[in-house]
C-alpha cells in the first residue's frame, strides 16, 4: 500500500487488500474515517459513529486472524444512504419527523451487504425524503459535491455520491426513483447502476413509490458495481467485458440528445467517436414515445404511491405518526411544498393513479419493442443535460440562455427508464474546463442488468480516467 493511499482503494480492490493481509480493516477504517474528517464541510453524512467503525473493523481483523471463512466484502466500510433501514443507526430520511427512527432489523439489501462481511461507515446525506434532486437539504445542511463545493452533488443520494468521489468511502449504496443514484453520479464523476426494478429487495427502505423506487449501487468503477451487484441479488461478482466490435447500441437522438449545454454535449459526442472506432455500431432510434409516457405517467404513480407507502413504513416501524404528522415536520420548503400538496383536495385520484399505471404498461411493451426491432443491447444517452449547478438554484437555473426548471431538467433524462423499471448505468464520461465531471448513461431492456454491466466494463475502457476531486481539506 506504499505506493497507493488506503482510501485510494475501491471496493474490490480494498477486500483483497484485507482478506490477503496487505492492510487490516482497522487501517483501512482509521484512513477513512480522517478523510471523512478532513472533509467534513462536504456534509456527506448525517450520522458517522468513527468508535462504533473502529470496533467493528477490529471485529473483522479478530475474525480474519482466527481463520473464520470470509465474505466478499469483509472489512469493507461502505456509505450507506440514510433511508436504508439500519438496526444499528437511525434511519432519519434526512426529516426531523424521522430523527428518533430506530429500525428493529437491517433492510433486506444491508443485511446481505452486512452478511457479506461489509460495515457500515455511516449514513449519508440525502435530499429530505429522496424528495429531490439537489441535496439541498434545510434540516441538515447541503452536501456539497466535491469538485465544487458551491455545486450540488446531485440527488437525492447526493451524500453517498460525495463519499464515494471524495475518497471518504470505497463505494456505497444509494437509491434511484426518478434519477437519484444516475444523476449524482454523473455530477460527481463516479458510477452508479440503477438495477431493473425488483432485482433489489425494497423491503426496509424509506419508500417514495413502490412501482418506481430501488436501491443502486455507487461506486468509481464498474467492477465494484458488479460486485456490489451480486453480493445483493446473489448472482456474478465479476463480469468479463463484452468484446464491442458488432454490438448495436441505440442512439435516441430527439429528446435525450436536445437542448444540452454546450460542453456536455462535446464530452459525450467524443463518447460517440471512441464507440464508432472500438466498432459499436450505432443505431438512429426514437425513443420519444417512452419520454411522453413518462410525462404523463410517472408524476401521477409517484405521488399517489408516497401517501400510501409512507403511511405504510409509519406504521410498520411503530413510530406513532402518520403521513400528514411526517410531512408537518419536513423542513426543505421544496419537499413540504409537494407532499403537502398530496392531502385532502390536492390527492391524486385512485382513476388518474390506474390510468398512469396501463400507461407505464404500455410504456413497458414500447421499450420492448425498441429494443427488439433494432437488434440494440442498449442505448446511450447524456445522463443529465447539463454539469452540476449552484447550491441554491433549486428552483432554475439557465441553460443555453434560457432558465429552466432545475428538478424537471435533470431528471429528463433518468426518469423514464425508472418509470419504466429497465436497468440503467451512469458512467463518467470527462470533465469540463472548469472542472465539473459529465456522465453519460447505458440503459437496457428489462433484467439486463448483466449485460449492461458486462457492456459498461468495455465502454468504461475507452473512456478517460477523470482525476479525483482537488484537495480542498
Amino acid at each position: 500500500m506504499a505506493m497507493r493511499k488506503l482510501h485510494d482503494l475501491g471496493v474490490a480492490e480494498a477486500a483483497n487488500a484485507i482478506r490477503t493481509g496487505e492492510t487490516t480493516a482497522e487501517a483501512l477504517a482509521d484512513a477513512l474515517l480522517a478523510r471523512a474528517a478532513t472533509h467534513a464541510n462536504l456534509n456527506a453524512f448525517i450520522t458517522l459513529d468513527a468508535e462504533r467503525v473502529r470496533a467493528a473493523a477490529r471485529e473483522a481483523d479478530r475474525r480474519r486472524s482466527s481463520g473464520a471463512t470470509l465474505g466478499k466484502l469483509h472489512g469493507v466500510p461502505l456509505a450507506l444512504k440514510d433511508n436504508l433501514d439500519t438496526a444499528e443507526y437511525a434511519t432519519t430520511g434526512g426529516t426531523p419527523g424521522l430523527a428518533g427512527n430506530r429500525p428493529k432489523r437491517n433492510a433486506v439489501i444491508v443485511e446481505a451487504l452486512l452478511g457479506a462481511g461489509a460495515i457500515t461507515l455511516g449514513k449519508a446525506n440525502l435530499h429530505e425524503l429522496a424528495y429531490g434532486i439537489t441535496n439541498n437539504n434545510a434540516a441538515h445542511g447541503p452536501a456539497r459535491n466535491p469538485y465544487a463545493p458551491d455545486r450540488i452533488p446531485g440527488a437525492s443520494s447526493g451524500g453517498t455520491g460525495v463519499a464515494v468521489a471524495a475518497r471518504i468511502a470505497p463505494g456505497g449504496i444509494g437509491s434511484d426513483t426518478g434519477g437519484s443514484v444516475r444523476i449524482p453520479a454523473a455530477l460527481c464523476g463516479i458510477v452508479g447502476l440503477r438495477p431493473t426494478t425488483g432485482r433489489w429487495s425494497q423491503a426496509g427502505i424509506v419508500p417514495i413509490s413502490h412501482t418506481r423506487d430501488t436501491a443502486g449501487p455507487m461506486t468509481r468503477n464498474v467492477v465494484d458495481c458488479v460486485l456490489l451487484d451480486g453480493v445483493v441479488t446473489g448472482g456474478p461478482t465479476e463480469v468479463a467485458p463484452t468484446p464491442l466490435k458488432g454490438v448495436r447500441i441505440g442512439v435516441p437522438r430527439r429528446y435525450f440528445w436536445e437542448n444540452l449545454e454546450p460542453e456536455l454535449a462535446q464530452i459525450c459526442e467524443s463518447v460517440m467517436g471512441r464507440l464508432a472506432d472500438a466498432g459499436v455500431a450505432l443505431v438512429d432510434v426514437d425513443m420519444s414515445e417512452e419520454a411522453a409516457i413518462d410525462g404523463e405517467a410517472g408524476f401521477p404513480i409517484a405521488l399517489y404511491e408516497t401517501v400510501t407507502d409512507l403511511n405504510k413504513y409509519l406504521g410498520e416501524h411503530g413510530t406513532g405518526m402518520d403521513y400528514a404528522a411526517l410531512v408537518a415536520k419536513v423542513a426543505s420548503p421544496d419537499v413540504k411544498g409537494i407532499l403537502q400538496s398530496l392531502i385532502g383536495a390536492g390527492a391524486v385520484p385512485e382513476a388518474v393513479y390506474r390510468k398512469a399505471l396501463q400507461q407505464r404498461s404500455v410504456m413497458q411493451d414500447t421499450y420492448r419493442r425498441h429494443f427488439h426491432e433494432h437488434g440494440i443491447a442498449a442505448v446511450i444517452f447524456p445522463t443529465t443535460p447539463a454539469p452540476a449547478v449552484k447550491i441554491g438554484e433549486d428552483e432554475t437555473f439557465m441553460l443555453n440562455g434560457q432558465a429552466m426548471p432545475t428538478f424537471a431538467t435533470f431528471i429528463r433524462n433518468t426518469s423514464p427508464g425508472s418509470v419504466g423499471g429497465i436497468p440503467g448505468i451512469s458512467l463518467p464520461a470527462g470533465i469540463t474546463k472548469a472542472g465539473l465531471p459529465v456522465g453519460i448513461e447505458l440503459s437496457g431492456p428489462p433484467v439486463s442488468d448483466h449485460q449492461l454491466l458486462a457492456i459498461a466494463a468495455a465502454i468504461e475502457a475507452l473512456l478517460p480516467r477523470l482525476p479525483a476531486p482537488p484537495e480542498r481539506g
